[in-house]
């Protein structure tokens, strides 16, 4: 589970870096370039949720993780269907689609099944993307370069804050191993199953006590 969750993180957390990195740096950036790269994003956010989905084993964080990678796809195909999107329209899509990802993910902490820290994680992310869609709706009549700067902050804050987080629960998945195998070892010691067997009396053969009378 830790091994699973911690990939899907670094691959959520290089993605978000990447599409963040492009969007601040591309030069009087358009509208049309703004809808394509954010349903790119969207919709490989939605494959990285569904991957760790069906990675999970228990139906409480795959009904979370299927829930969020719907939105994810509802969002991209949205920006893209859109006849003649604009600027108003773009910003309220992307904001309404933070915001109902991001309760849906302080939703998925709720499930049953995932670890405290794990839940922590998960709402504080869903907290972040919600104040980033809270900020969008609450200024509509942003610019394409003004929504291109909050989305590339907002990819970069979450990316790296992903990543991080997914490169701690890859070394905590390793370490585990490493500590459970002394523990085993002590116990097995210690287990009146392993103790060492003291040798028992000799028993003659009774063919040798016949020999004797």
């Amino acid at each position: 589970m830790l091994k699973s969750l911690s990939t899907s993180l670094i691959a959520r957390g290089v993605l978000a870096l990447a599409v963040g990195i492009i969007a601040l740096a591309w030069p009087q950036v358009t509208v049309l370039a703004l809808v394509i790269l954010f349903a790119v994003y969207a919709f490989m956010a939605a494959g990285l949720q569904a991957m760790q989905a069906f990675s999970s084993g228990k139906a409480g964080p795959v009904t979370g993780h299927l829930l969020l990678a719907l939105v994810d796809i509802a969002a991209g195909v949205i920006a893209l269907a859109w006849p003649g999107p604009t600027a108003l329209v773009l910003v309220l899509i992307v904001g309404i689609w933070a915001i109902i990802g991001g309760f849906a993910e302080i939703g998925a902490a709720f499930q049953a099944g995932e670890p405290g820290g794990t839940r922590a994680m998960f709402i504080l992310g869903g907290l972040i993307t919600v104040a980033f869609g809270v900020v969008l709706c609450a200024r509509p009549g942003l610019g394409a370069i003004t929504l291109a700067i909050v989305f590339g902050l907002f990819n970069l804050i979450y990316g790296g804050w992903a990543l991080a987080r997914g490169i701690e629960l890859r070394r905590t998945s390793k370490a585990l191993p490493s500590v459970a195998r002394p523990r085993e070892a002590a116990e097995d010691e210690l287990s009146p199953d392993h103790s060492p067997s003291r040798p028992g009396p000799a028993v003659k053969p009774a063919g040798d006590e016949r020999g004797s009378l």
